[in-house]
């Protein structure tokens, strides 16, 4: 019987040969994808981060152009109420030029008969009337005749009130002194006066 051997060693070598390139070939294939795929998301990076740069200087741009409408907004509020202030310090003016004759023609149609008086004297809001009555009952119609709220005076208050010597045929008179507030021109000028007849007594 003849037995015929069979060298297999070159055949394996073959065979781990071909296994060797594959494997090397199949590496450097995976290198190369690796490397395109991570230049690839790294220009898609960039240009979302150069995207978002973008925007993100947009928004400061226009962060700076409504900085500077608000300040132009807050000096334009601040010249409206200097104009306000100083049309007001105007009217007031005229108000005051205007507050003696005011003044005299509430208390001409507030002073009832019976009533005379002899001094009006006006240090800022506060004014100072004198004057006598032929009883005291025309004193407190003079009060509530003020009090009313239509004139120009408000919150009357009676200092003092005594009983000295009359003249011709009054033997004795009530002197009175009472003090009362001038209202702002705004004010006295929302309650216009209505025509009122003095009370008499």
């Amino acid at each position: 019987m003849n037995i015929v051997l069979i060298n297999l060693l070159p055949h394996r070598e073959a065979r781990r040969k071909k296994r060797r390139e594959a494997f090397y070939v199949g590496a450097v294939v995976t290198l190369v994808l690796g490397g395109l795929l991570l230049a690839l998301g790294d220009g898609v990076l960039g240009a979302m981060i150069e995207a978002q740069q973008s925007r993100n200087d947009f928004l400061k741009s226009q962060i700076a152009i409504l900085d500077h409408q608000i300040r132009d907004i807050a000096t334009l509020r601040q010249e409206i109420e200097s104009l306000r202030a100083r049309q007001k310090a105007v009217e007031d003016l005229q108000s005051d030029r205007n507050l003696p004759v005011y003044l005299f023609e509430d208390l001409t149609r507030k002073t009832p008969s019976g009533v005379e008086l002899r001094s009006v004297r006006q240090s800022g809001r506060t004014v100072l009337i004198e004057g006598v009555a032929l009883s005291q009952e025309r004193v407190a119609d003079l009060l509530r005749n003020l009090s009313d709220g239509k004139g120009w005076l408000e919150k009357p208050e009676l200092i003092e009130i005594r009983t000295e010597a009359g003249r011709g045929d009054t033997p004795m008179v009530s002197a009175f002194q009472l003090r009362a507030t001038l209202k702002q021109p705004s004010a006295a000028t929302a309650a216009k006066p209505a025509a009122r007849k003095p009370s008499a007594h």
